[in-house]
């Protein structure tokens, strides 16, 4: 399913407008990014939780030169963690 199918759906399904359904999937997902920026979480009880997690510096290899060592720099990463509710669900 993409965005423009979810769209269609939730719309169908609440009877609201597939235009204001896009706005206010857009502004959640907004709101989701911003908290997540400022290294927050959001959960989502029932549903699940998105976290960001900080991945250490690393070194690594360079597939087309095998030799060589690469320096890989730290970074953060967004996670999303499946509720209890959501894995029962997709599970039955």
């Amino acid at each position: 399913m993409n965005k423009s199918e979810l769209v269609a759906a939730v719309a169908a399904n609440t009877g609201l407008t597939k235009k204001d359904t896009e706005a206010t999937i857009n502004e959640a997902l907004t709101a989701i990014q911003k908290e997540l920026k400022k290294g927050g979480k959001v959960q989502l009880i029932g549903f699940g939780a998105f976290e960001v997690k900080t991945r250490k510096s690393r070194e690594g290899r360079n597939p087309q030169k095998p030799g060589e060592v690469v320096k890989i720099p730290a970074s953060k990463a967004p996670v999303f963690k499946a509720g209890k509710a959501l894995k029962d669900y997709v599970n039955k």
